[in-house]
């Protein structure tokens, strides 16, 4: 059976919402970003949690979508099915990035002015395949494997989970991924609670520390909510979802714990990213959506997520660019900031409408049935 034919699974639409939530704030965080002293004073304090729980919804489908159909699909169906629904949009992200690219010039990144076109646009190129740069090919100045489309890191990282998922840890009996997760729930705790920073910020550069922290980073959440879609009897959850929602805007807008005591906010992401999340999760997969006007906001917030997380950026970098040129205040720069909001959801949107739901039809029929 080719994976054409496989049936489509009913989406757990709770869950959908539970990713645009997370996507939205993550937006907003990276524009209060740009005003911030530092990670100690950052409103929305902990927003990039919303990767490592991108990363735990991933596991969670992975395993609810896939693990009963390895005797009906191989692994060249499973790959096509995963490129078909991640890489246009990597490729769309990216295309934004280069066309966003010369707006973002001046004092806060003086080497845009500086990067050739031909160069930009090698970049570009191989951001298609998501590749990683070094950082000897930088052409921002932040070190970044994806200085175009900064969030393409966590893309990279999620087909890594995805290869591993594929080739070796689909087969793990439910024992021996309970031995890889808790292994990876103590890496992370490591990272967070004994490491300099006291959190898990990182993940983004191709040295030898930032990848340390990537995958630490993706293989608890992952494989965690791979465990999680496998062992978890679901039972009945009433307002699941607000409860979620409010669960979630919580744990990801909690100011920074313990000041210049840097292993209290380790604790705090350990617990969150640990526990909090995949009761969240759990919570959300238990729960119904009854009313029209609820599973239509679920089904938009699902929808945008997604593009919304990979086009997002090369908006906070003009954003960015523009209140460290001009010595922008919160105050000042907040209407901007709601336009740039609304902006980054709007051409999220139609990217998705006009852009990647065709394309993966297209690829669909031409693609995955061979």
């Amino acid at each position: 059976m080719t994976s054409s034919t496989l049936e489509t699974k009913p989406h757990y639409m709770i869950l959908d919402g539970l990713r645009g939530v997370a996507a939205i704030i993550v937006v907003a965080f990276h524009l209060f970003e740009a005003h911030s002293a530092g990670h100690l004073f950052q409103v929305i304090n902990h927003g990039y949690l919303a990767v490592d729980f991108f990363f735990l919804l991933s596991g969670f489908v992975i395993g609810y979508a896939y693990d009963d159909r390895w005797n009906k699909m191989g692994l060249k169906d499973f790959f096509k099915r995963r490129l078909i629904r991640l890489q246009p949009m990597v490729i769309i992200g990216m295309v934004i990035g280069a066309i966003c690219f010369y707006f973002q010039g001046g004092a806060f990144w003086p080497m845009i002015d500086q990067t050739p076109v031909w160069k930009m646009l090698l970049i570009m190129l191989i951001g298609f395949t998501l590749i990683p740069v070094t950082p000897s090919m930088d052409i921002r100045g932040w070190d970044e494997m994806h200085p175009l489309n900064g969030p393409g890191w966590s893309l990279f990282f999620e087909y890594i989970g995805n290869l591993l998922y594929a080739l070796f840890i689909r087969k793990f009996s439910n024992k021996l991924l309970t031995v890889l997760v808790v292994l990876s729930a103590a890496a992370v705790i490591h990272l967070t609670v004994m490491g300099p920073n006291g959190d898990v910020i990182g993940g983004w550069s191709v040295n030898r520390e930032q990848l340390s922290i990537g995958f630490s980073r993706l293989m608890y959440p992952f494989f965690a909510g791979l465990l999680l879609s496998r062992v978890a009897k679901l039972r009945s959850v009433k307002l699941a979802f607000p409860l979620c929602s409010l669960l979630l805007v919580i744990a990801l807008a909690m100011p920074r714990i313990g000041g210049e005591v840097l292993w209290k906010n380790g604790i705090y992401e350990s617990i969150i990213i640990i526990i909090v999340f995949p009761i969240i999760v759990y919570v959300g997969a238990c729960g119904k959506i009854i009313s029209k006007s609820g599973r239509g906001l679920c089904k938009f917030l699902g929808d945008i997520s997604y593009p919304l997380y990979i086009t997002h950026y090369p908006l906070i970098y003009i954003y960015t660019a523009w209140v460290y040129n001009h010595k922008v205040k919160l105050e000042q720069g907040w209407p901007i900031m709601i336009i740039t909001l609304f902006s980054a959801i709007l051409i999220a949107f139609g990217c998705l409408k006009l852009y990647d739901e065709p394309v993966r039809v297209w690829l669909k029929r031409n693609f995955a049935s061979k």
